[in-house]
């Protein structure tokens, strides 16, 4: 296609559609335009039949001016002259395998895999604490980042090529972003609080994070108000966000994603009822659902009897993918009716503690391929990682294990807390499966 606009015959016959790969740019604000991982974009007109003369025209009369400068134009340039009885609709989303992206160096990225299917790769984490308590003057995350010229990003600097080689990153999102320092009387006798500055959410932005589970035990540390300013700021970041009652949707390759995100610890009882029809309805809507659990003991490494009642009970409704988080630690894997549960994803980028007795935990990666309308999992991987860079003290910086006893120790870890579970999976692989 290089870079001018290619017709191509639509889905139906009424409409022709003309694909154009589009720079990345800042200021491009038309929601037709949908970012994707590769770092590109493309937009679709979606013209009818009866027209269809009439707009061929239009791109011939716009392509000198695309071909003189082919790095400088934008959608609104190449819709500034087009009648708009002639553009029905513009919108993203896949057409064919000849849509091409373009990458942030400019150069053709296809959502396509060779086999004309698509391919989509997530990234799951446990716990994202930062910031502080505002009822102590300094914190140990302050004291970390004063050492990194105040610079957030230098927490995730090891692992940032790893999201940004995905398709999309969820972590769990644990604290508030808020300058507020109320505290509700329900929260003020508790050991720890936390919240980060709203600037903090720059840290999601740019290392790749696209999601974010929101409902856990410190979500509401500041009270209500700010559990919504935490949404509001995460909504203008471009995050998305899920909880219980609000079910965070993510495109990705064109493919619709949806999450839901539930506290368990202490309202199975509501939630029996709740998590089924929840996940049924998102299931309705979406070809990918994945739910997200903030459950089990703390400092525990194996699932309770709830946990491994309500993970099943998510797939058996309908959950493609089943996350967990809470206990600090790493719990064993699930592979349940062709679909994985992760107990614990452990602690990730935590501030919480200036050395955890376990720093050990690891990331999970899994592919689903989508060809001709059916979804189809690839597999899983995990990556352990130490939640520091350093093995004397925690500086919130996630760091992958090499090869050594280190990485060993949580395979040995994960394979041996999870002997009782029914449908624990065999092996815990380092790589993808060919």
């Amino acid at each position: 296609m290089g870079g001018c606009c290619e017709g191509v015959k639509g889905a139906t016959a009424n409409f022709v559609r003309f694909h154009c790969p589009l720079v990345a740019s800042a200021e491009a604000k038309s929601p037709a335009i949908t970012h994707f991982p590769q770092k590109g974009y493309y937009f679709t007109m979606e013209v009818p039949k009866m027209r269809r003369i009439t707009a061929l025209l239009l791109m011939l009369l716009l392509l000198p001016g695309l071909v003189a400068a082919e790095d400088d134009f934008d959608l609104d340039d190449i819709l500034s002259d087009a009648d708009p009885d002639v553009v029905k609709n513009t919108y993203s989303q896949p057409g064919n395998a000849d849509d091409i992206l373009l990458d942030e160096n400019n150069e053709p990225v296809s959502i396509y895999e060779e086999d004309g299917s698509i391919l989509i790769t997530l990234t799951a984490t446990g716990d994202f604490t930062v910031g502080g308590d505002s009822r102590k003057s300094t914190s140990i995350w302050m004291n970390e980042l004063k050492k990194h010229d105040n610079d957030y990003n230098f927490a995730l600097a090891n692992v940032r090529d790893i999201f940004l080689a995905d398709d999309l990153t969820i972590v769990n999102f644990e604290g508030t972003l808020t300058d507020s320092t109320y505290v509700p009387s329900e929260k003020r006798n508790n050991e720890f609080l936390f919240s980060a500055s709203p600037d903090h959410v720059s840290m999601l932005v740019d290392n790749g994070i696209e999601a974010v589970a929101l409902e856990n035990n410190h979500v509401l540390d500041h009270g209500q108000a700010v559990y919504e300013e935490t949404q509001q700021h995460l909504d203008d970041a471009g995050i998305v966000w899920s909880n219980s009652t609000h079910v965070g949707v993510m495109e990705v390759k064109g493919i619709q994603i949806a999450m839901l995100s539930y506290l368990c610890i202490d309202r199975y009882n509501t939630l029996w009822d709740q998590v089924p029809k929840d996940i049924a309805a998102a299931k309705e809507q979406y070809p990918i659902v994945i739910v997200s659990f903030h459950w089990g003991k703390e400092m525990a490494y194996s699932p309770t009897q709830n946990q491994i009642k309500m993970g099943r009970l998510a797939v058996d409704s309908g959950a493609d993918l089943v996350l967990g988080h809470h206990s600090h630690r790493m719990n064993p894997i699930e592979y349940y009716n062709g679909v994985y549960i992760c107990y614990s994803l452990g602690n990730f980028c935590f501030a919480g503690n200036s050395k955890p007795s376990d720093m050990s935990s690891f990331m999970f990666q899994t592919r689903w391929r989508i060809r001709d309308d059916e979804i189809t999992n690839e597999g899983f991987r995990i990556i352990p990682i130490r939640i520091s860079s350093r093995t004397d003290r925690n500086d919130f910086t996630p760091t992958v294990f090499g090869d050594g006893a280190a990485r060993d120790a949580v395979l040995t870890t994960l394979k041996n807390n999870g002997k009782s579970l029914e449908y624990v999976v065999s092996e815990y692989p380092l790589e993808w499966k060919e």
